[in-house]
């Protein structure tokens, strides 16, 4: 009868060889004694930390200092809301430097984090002293569409597919063209409004409800780019990437949120 390791894959492997096991007597050219090999096979396995990988605990850490960081910039925003331009800016150039740097750094992810929330802050502020409670409304609109995509990512109900990513692309790209066309409309007073032709309540509710479902969908990639980096055994590193991505899809999904409810509360 053949043998359950008959595999060719197993049998190349000392590992899936039960005389190997039992008879070896050296590691690495040295003599082990019973005692040794007994001793190290009782140490505890390698966690992906002893092996410098990204795990979920660890990648959950990340992510959870980061928002740390951009709460504490949202505090500083919502005092001085007048910092929320520059804020901005400076946001922007560190997320292209994030973007583009082949080597995640904690220090230039943290940078984003504390710029970004002073950016968010600002613009709270000045949102909540025209439409009283609307920060809340939007935080907690935020934290419902984040739970649920979750919740349903983790129970396999939703996955990344690439017909959905390349749709998702081409309507990225879509909206980016409209907000530019919308800003410019604004701020040349052709449009007489700061949400430009969002002001409308029937488009900006359409516009609104697809942007919020595109940031998402952006979740649903965040989740699986972790995913992925876990299951791969990506260097840990990797983790301060996957915490600037889910900050930039909640800031994203949180500013939407805000918006939409402005435009119907106007």
């Amino acid at each position: 009868m053949a043998s359950a390791r008959s595999n060719p894959a197993f049998n190349n492997s000392p590992v899936f060889t039960t005389k190997a096991v039992v008879n070896s007597t050296t590691i690495n050219g040295k003599t082990m004694t019973p005692e040794q090999l007994d001793e190290l096979y009782g140490r505890p396995s390698a966690t992906p930390t002893d092996t410098d990988r990204m795990s979920y605990e660890d990648t959950i850490v990340k992510i959870a200092i980061s928002f740390v960081v951009l709460l504490a910039g949202a505090a500083v925003g919502w005092v001085l809301p007048g910092l929320a331009i520059p804020a901005a800016i400076v946001g922007l150039v560190l997320a292209l430097v994030n973007i583009f740097k082949k080597k995640p750094s904690r220090g230039l992810v943290l940078a984003y984090a504390a710029v970004e929330g002073v950016f968010v802050g600002g613009i709270s502020s000045v949102f909540d002293a025209r439409w009283e409670g609307i920060v809340i409304q939007a935080i907690v609109g935020t934290l419902a569409v984040v739970g649920v995509t979750l919740a349903l990512f983790a129970t396999g109900k939703i996955r990344e597919s690439k017909r959905a990513t390349q749709v998702f692309t081409v309507a990225i790209f879509g909206y980016l063209a409209f907000s530019i066309i919308n800003m410019i409309l604004s701020f040349t007073g052709v449009v007489d409004s700061p949400f430009g032709l969002r002001d409308n309540p029937v488009i900006g509710a359409i516009i609104g409800v697809v942007v919020i479902l595109l940031a998402a969908y952006s979740l649903v990639m965040d989740f699986t780019t972790i995913k992925l980096g876990v299951e791969r055994g990506a260097p840990r590193i990797f983790g301060w990437q996957a915490a600037f991505g889910i900050m930039v899809t909640i800031v994203w999904l949180y500013t939407e949120i805000l918006r939409l409810l402005a435009i119907f509360r106007d």
